[in-house]
């Protein structure tokens, strides 16, 4: 995947939902850093437009699953089923088995749904009936959640947000962006956001082979380290930033680096990146802000 390519899937995402060039920016990082992403906002800002404008420029396989209070693991996952002209079972894969899964407000399901991701967020791979088997790659999840109602939502529980390697949040654009959307849609240039593939997976999996080998100095580790301290002491708990998030800032700052095209990662990319993939993991304890707590722990921490 040229770097040519690479620009046109950004001015794909921008045009496709204007005003959302820093959502774009962060689900490139993601895709590129091997990571899953959640949208959240209102209803009606674009969420699932932008994820599904990202998914369709994907070479390989896409689906979409509407989340809801009824849906089963089986739904999502697959199941087998008995094949009574051949005596034995067959197996169904679900709609995880695809390139991108994108889960259309996943806060509307029940917990033992959101718990039969993990193991796919986190392998690469579905065990069901004592059979495991892998996920195609590359595997990218897009959630969408509705942060505004509360009605008929379950919450994440912990261990599905840290799968997340980024929290995007997606807000109502300022009145001139308003009127551009408008101006757009009246004008019909707003291209569809089931366009044609613009990339294709072995593109993808060189992509991110050379994200991950964007050199890290161990200064630039140090940085990353003393802002997940910083933000521990601010939560008031150790287990409140996990290693796992230390990693997944790291990953997403190469991922970053490698969309700047820098030679190597600088404190510039850890800092683009660290709120996208703290704000969903530190919980908030006795009425804390964790966004005022990000950003105090990024304006104190000494740039190395």
């Amino acid at each position: 995947m040229s770097r040519q390519a690479l620009h046109e899937l950004r001015n794909r995402l921008t045009e496709t939902v204007i005003g959302s060039s820093d959502a774009a920016e962060l689900l490139l990082t993601a895709l590129l850093a091997r990571g899953h992403v959640l949208i959240e906002g209102a209803p009606g800002i674009g969420k699932t437009s932008l994820a599904h404008a990202l998914a369709s420029s994907m070479g390989g396989s896409f689906k979409r699953v509407q989340f809801t209070p009824d849906l089963l693991p089986a739904d999502l996952l697959g199941s087998s089923l008995y094949r009574m002209d051949r005596g034995e079972f067959e197996f169904i894969p679900g709609p995880v088995f695809a390139n991108c899964l994108l889960a259309d407000e996943i806060n509307r399901t029940s917990p033992r749904v959101q718990s039969a991701l993990l193991e796919c967020m986190n392998d690469g791979r579905v065990t069901l009936e004592g059979v495991t088997r892998d996920l195609p790659s590359p595997f990218l999840v897009i959630a969408t959640r509705n942060d505004t109602y509360a009605t008929g939502t379950f919450p994440l529980p912990e261990p599905q947000l840290d799968r997340f390697l980024l929290s995007v949040v997606m807000s109502l654009p300022d009145e001139e962006v308003q009127n551009r959307i408008l101006m757009a849609h009246a004008e019909g240039r707003i291209p569809e956001s089931h366009g044609e593939a613009l990339v294709s997976l072995e593109e993808i999996r060189a992509l991110q082979g050379e994200a991950g080998a964007v050199p890290v100095s161990a200064a630039v580790g140090e940085y990353i380290t003393a802002l997940c301290q910083g933000l521990r002491q601010l939560a008031g708990a150790e287990h409140s930033v996990s290693v796992r998030a230390a990693l997944a800032v790291m990953q997403a700052a190469r991922a970053n680096a490698f969309l700047d095209e820098a030679a190597a990662v600088y404190p510039d990319h850890v800092q683009a990146v660290f709120a996208a993939v703290m704000r969903h993991r530190v919980i908030a304890e006795d009425g804390g802000d964790a966004a005022l707590w990000i950003a105090e722990v990024l304006e104190r921490t000494p740039v190395v």
